[in-house]
């Protein structure tokens, strides 16, 4: 007696039958049991870890960029990782007038600072969201774990940023506040948009550029300190030699 049944095809489904026997909602049944089991690996959220972690780095840098340009790529469809959320005209706009703020703010010596200070806990937060978004879960493990990976980076590149700033303030000049403010706008928009096609090599870019960054930020506060110390002792010398009494501590 002949069978009336299809035989099965085993290695063209992950349930090892053969896709063409099973109905979209049943493929999807099929397709979440098997992310719900804890001893596979969401490759999904795994691949998506590199942009993770370049969006937090350039969160970190300038949270409204990141959240705008993501929502650019999506509306216009160039990309399809990007989180539906991200692409709402409403978020779109709010970002756009934010990152307007931000590219006056960020060049003016001192209120950069200020802005910096105000932004310590805001960016985070936007790295860690955008990082949640990406991973494309809602309450689970790898979306914490996501969060977790976007918003610590966005805040290691945040206080480096914030402490460069700080140095260079020390400069009388407001050139060099310009110049290193469109480095920094021009470095997130190339470096996002390259890593919505080229996640990894996005990734050890902003790491090796977060690395530069601290290495810089600790020569640069040894070069102030030292200074100041010096310029400390001229005047405590000059002031002996003036035979100026030492003011009461």
């Amino acid at each position: 007696m002949t069978s009336t049944f299809p035989s099965a095809q085993v290695g063209a489904h992950p349930l090892g039958y053969s896709s063409h026997l099973l109905s979209t909602d049943t493929q999807t049944s099929a397709l979440k049991l098997i992310r719900g089991r804890p001893d596979l690996v969401n490759i999904a959220t795994v691949s998506v870890l590199p942009l993770v972690f370049t969006s937090g780095w350039a969160s970190g840098v300038n949270a409204y960029a990141v959240v705008l340009l993501l929502g650019i790529f999506g509306a216009t469809g160039l990309s399809d990782e990007v989180p539906a959320a991200l692409e709402r005209p409403d978020v779109l706009i709010a970002a756009g007038v934010l990152f307007l703020c931000e590219a006056v703010a960020d060049k003016i010596p001192y209120v950069d600072s200020v802005w910096d200070s105000v932004h310590t806990v805001i960016r985070p937060i936007a790295g860690a969201v955008v990082g949640a978004l990406l991973a494309g879960q809602n309450g689970s493990l790898p979306d914490l774990a996501a969060g977790a990976v976007g918003g610590s980076t966005a805040l290691m590149s945040h206080l480096v940023k914030a402490g460069t700033r700080m140095a260079v303030n020390t400069s009388p000049e407001p050139f060099s506040n310009i110049a290193l403010s469109t480095a920094e706008d021009l470095g997130v928009a190339g470096i996002m948009s390259f890593a919505l096609f080229h996640p990894l090599a996005a990734a050890v870019i902003a790491g090796t550029l977060l690395l530069i960054g601290i290495v810089i930020l600790v020569v640069l506060w040894r070069k102030i300190r030292r200074f100041r110390r010096r310029r400390a002792q001229r005047r405590e010398e000059k002031r002996l030699a003036a035979g100026v009494p030492r003011p009461p501590e």
